[in-house]
């Protein structure tokens, strides 16, 4: 049902009004709002995260005061007013797309995956109309009770505080878009809340899915007769089960297909998918999973690496002695001789702990047989591996399937993974009619793959002045029951155990071990966040021994241009570590004397300190071909068509590369259409990971549009600084004062599209090789780097850390859209402040937003993010990646600052108050 079906009354026993207009719906008084809004009157704008009211997602208006819908009951808003997102833009002046606080969002670049966005607006608006001009300490208070995953917060609050502000937006001339903060090219649906996420277009027709999963982490399990539970259960339409599977294996791993789709006789972790029910939506949602005839018989669970890892380990696949998935290695050198003959060592063992996506979209699809294809419509960071997996399960050509990519919520690398896409396919592929799917909060965080934990023992020397000679790590890193991204966290780690120093000896293991926890998968960053805590202690560590200032000491061993890294790779273009050790010396100094001043003024618990942490990071996969194909249509209309796989998660890549392919055309941004994702329509620009979609798939945009003028200008035979100019279905080139004219409605169709009458074709794979078994090659073709430094305030007596002021400078090679750059630094701190400071899933115990605590706009540090260009000549006009890197260097500054506030040498996170009192204490 669209939007408009509001503006009817509908017969039932409920009415009220919903965005000024009557309704009444026939719907039990119990019923959430939130689903009778979605469900019943269309209103999808209105986002479930929880069904908790912990998100706030699904945040309305009740006679103008905020509430979260889904725990307000429907028979609770008789007789009164409801507001909803769609409800925002009533009344507005005609041709007026948005209202003065959803302009102000655009202009702030508040709104990145948009989940939250609907809930975001009408916590604010709320507020507005009780506070025309509030302070900021009043829109983070009205604020508080909607979490997002993406943005940090802080551009959310400098929207609301300018929310009465001009509307000044200019968008860029032709060949001036890179370099622009120009708005989000899809803002508008995002603000609106007509973004269609997986959960809001589902087919009204369509049958149900829900999975049952394991209450064990380790068992073997028989399922009974299921035709009498059939029988029992009207609406109820089929039971799954593995036999149910034409190939029961997937993985994102091209050679490991490991995990089932449904489990077959042995469950490995807890929350793992053992059969499916498919029915009615209210018939399944009946069934209790104690109905079912499963027979359970729990074994003894191996739960972390240092159990599996012991000789008598029970293995957790059989076929995996010592429960070793894989390893990955880096040797350089003469390490453990280089490390006798240092002046100082430094040496620590280090753990992390799961940590949670939390993404405020959770799983939902849905899929449908159209002949002897399957489509498939679903929240994912990779459609082509989706396709690949999903063609591979069904036994059939990839050709037969089609993955239509909804907008998606959020990823950070847990949407890269299949989780409901084959059991929907299988499904869908035996059903008449359509197949849905959408997980619950709890379902999404027992199921779905985390940050991988961590134990890391390392060794860092250096000589008498400082300058780094070597270093060694093992780390090993708990992979969960089955592949995912263990074998990628293995290879990445070594590489980057370093740090971003030049050290003439390495030695660095990263192993990916097996137990009977949940898959670990990617997460914003591939294990090099955990490293990162280790090589930025063991710098403090020296700095102390030495008394050398940290900053200093890490600016004396920044990687520089022409050095070679631990895999004998040349750093030969864009490495800017030392510019951004540079650019944070002003702040630096004047925090550490403020901490001095306070410190020695205070008498009480409560202490300053402040902490400084580096990070590097490859941009795209290890040492392996890491292509993007992209091309771009000039119809004869006259309209310019982007094909664009590259999905967009919040992050901003397709605004980003809209912006590359406009300037590279000599065309404006606005004149650009996009088709996005569709694997029926785009060609594959691989997965949206690993910090590669703006270096990788920004350069085959680049590339095609370059390839769509030089078409354009050979028609006219134009040289290459002519100006094009579209007018209608005319071309019209600039050639240095004579104007060429091209009739495009004249040329003869060259696609698929009877319209299409020029393309212009661009491929990019960034030059790596492959590591031996040394670990020697060049597994990346460029590096992002970063310097952040962190403020705290400690309180010794509670064991509590609050983190005042972070400022973080990156080299981003070119910044093509400054204001989406800042906001994913923004974002990726807020989430490495959690892995500092928060955030800790255990499984059975933390499978919700109550429990498992992410940053919200009370835990946000003042900002200051500095930008620092160092032009990566492979780039697209430069640009590298810088998804990632807001992440990597937040912990071990707090970390750091910590230890400067309180003299606690912290090695496990994340620091949380008992830990933190019990190092004080240890540590007196």
């Amino acid at each position: 049902m669209s939007g408009d079906a509001a503006t009817e009354a509908h017969t039932g026993s409920i009415a009220f009004t919903v965005n000024g207009r009557p309704v009444a719906v026939a719907a039990a008084p119990i019923t959430r709002l939130a689903d009778v809004l979605r469900d019943e009157l269309g209103l999808t704008g209105t986002k479930i995260g929880c069904n908790a009211g912990d998100c706030g997602a699904c945040t309305v208006l009740l006679d103008g005061r905020q509430v979260c819908a889904c725990m307000v009951a429907v028979g609770q808003a008789e007789g009164r007013a409801v507001t909803t997102v769609e409800g925002l833009t009533e009344g507005l002046a005609e041709g007026t797309e948005l209202n003065a606080l959803q302009a102000a969002f655009r202009r702030h670049g508040a709104a990145q995956c948009g989940i939250c966005t609907p809930g975001m607006l009408m916590a604010a608006t709320d507020l507005l109309a009780r506070h025309p001009t509030p302070d900021r300490a009043q829109v983070m208070d009205a604020l508080g009770g909607v979490l997002c995953r993406c943005t940090g917060y802080i551009k959310i609050v400098e929207a609301v505080l300018d929310a009465a502000g001009a509307d000044n937006t200019v968008e860029p001339a032709a060949g001036a878009a890179v370099g622009a903060s120009i708005s989000r090219i899809d803002a508008l649906a995002k603000l609106t809340g007509t973004d269609p996420f997986a959960a809001d277009a589902i087919p009204a027709d369509a049958l149900w899915l829900r999975v049952v999963r394991s209450p064990h982490a380790r068992a073997r399990f028989a399922v009974g007769d299921l035709e009498p539970f059939l029988a029992a259960h009207p609406g109820l339409v089929r039971v799954m089960t593995a036999e149910d599977i034409p190939f029961n294996g997937h993985g994102i791993n091209p050679a490991i297909k490991d995990q089932p789709v449904l489990a077959d006789g042995v469950v490995r972790y807890r929350g793992e998918a053992v059969v499916a029910l498919v029915g009615e939506r209210t018939a399944i949602a009946a069934i209790r999973d104690e109905e079912l005839p499963i027979h359970y018989e729990p074994d003894e669970a191996v739960t972390d690496v240092a159990a599996a890892m012991k000789e008598d380990a029970t293995l957790v696949q059989e076929d995996k002695s010592g429960n070793l998935l894989i390893e990955g290695y880096v040797t350089r050198g003469d390490t453990e001789g280089a490390l006798g003959q240092c002046a100082a060592v430094a040496e620590g063992d280090f753990e992390t702990a799961y940590v949670e996506h939390a993404y405020i979209e959770i799983e939902a699809g849905w899929a449908r047989r159209i002949g002897e294809r399957l489509e498939l419509h679903v929240t994912t960071q990779a459609p082509y591996m989706n396709l690949e997996e999903v063609a591979n399960i069904l036994r059939i050509s990839e050709d037969r399937v089609r993955i239509v990519p909804t907008a998606c919520g959020g990823g950070f690398g847990g949407k890269l993974d299949v989780h409901l896409h084959g059991v929907l396919a299988v499904a869908a592929m035996a059903a008449e009619r359509p197949v849905a799917a959408v997980y619950d909060r709890p379902e999404s965080m027992a199921s779905s793959t985390k940050r991988h934990p961590s134990t890391i023992h390392a060794r860092l020397g250096c000589d008498r002045f400082g300058i780094l000679q070597a270093m060694e790590m093992e780390a090993d890193f708990n992979t969960g029951a089955y592949a995912s991204f263990g074998p990628t966290v293995a290879s990445r780690v070594p590489v980057h155990a370093s740090g971003p120093y030049k050290i003439p000896n390495q030695r660095a293991r990263g192993q990916a071990i097996l137990t009977n926890g949940p898959p670990a998968g990617a997460f914003r960053g591939f294990g090099v966040p955990q490293a990162a805590i280790a090589h930025e202690t063991l710098i403090d560590d020296l700095a102390e021994k030495l008394g050398i200032d940290r900053l200093e000491l890490r600016l004396r061993n920044a990687l520089r241009h022409g050095d070679t890294i631990g895999t004998g790779q040349v750093l030969e273009a864009s490495v800017g570590m030392a510019p951004c050790l540079e650019a944070l010396e002003p702040g630096w100094e004047a925090a550490l004397q403020e901490a001095v001043a306070f410190n020695s003024k205070s008498s009480g618990a409560v202490r300053l300190g402040v902490g400084v942490g580096t990070m590097w990071y490859g941009i795209g996969q290890t040492g392996l071909p890491n292509p993007s194909a992209m091309h771009v249509v000039l119809n004869n209309d006259g309209t310019i068509t982007l094909f664009n796989g590259a999905v967009d998660l919040g992050q901003g890549s397709t605004t980003v590369i809209v912006q590359i392919c406009a300037d590279a055309i000599g065309v404006p941004v606005e004149s650009i259409g996009l088709v996005i994702g569709d694997t029926d329509c785009t060609r594959d620009a691989g997965k949206s990971s690993a910090s590669r979609q703006t270096f990788i798939s920004g350069k085959a945009a680049q590339i095609a549009g370059d390839d769509l003028r030089r078409k354009i200008l050979a028609r006219v035979n134009a040289g290459a600084d002519s100006r094009i100019k579209i007018d209608g279905a005319v071309v019209k080139v600039d050639d240095g004062g004579a104007t060429h004219e091209i009739d495009l409605s004249s040329l003869p169709a060259t696609g698929d599209d009877d319209g299409e009458v020029l393309r212009g074709e661009g491929f990019f794979d960034p030059p790596t090789t492959a590591l031996d078994d040394n670990g020697q090659g060049i597994p990346y073709a460029t590096y992002g780097f970063a310097a952040q430094m962190a403020v705290v305030e400690a309180d010794t007596a509670l064991g509590t850390v609050k983190v005042l002021k972070i400022i973080a400078a990156h080299d981003v090679g070119r910044s093509i859209n400054p204001q989406q750059v800042v906001g994913q630094i923004h974002g990726g701190t807020a989430q490495g402040l959690g892995l500092a400071l928060l955030e800790e899933y255990i499984p059975g115990r933390t499978e919700n937003l109550h429990d498992y605590l992410i940053p919200t706009f009370g835990d946000m540090p003042e900002m200051e993010v500095i930008l620092v260009e160092d032009p990566e000549p492979l780039g697209p006009y430069g640009a590298k990646g810088v998804g990632e890197p807001g992440l990597i260097a937040t912990a071990p500054a707090i970390l750091g600052a910590i230890r400067h506030a309180t003299g606690a040498r912290l090695t496990r996170v994340p620091v949380l108050p008992h830990r933190l009192r019990a190092a004080i204490l240890e540590r007196a």
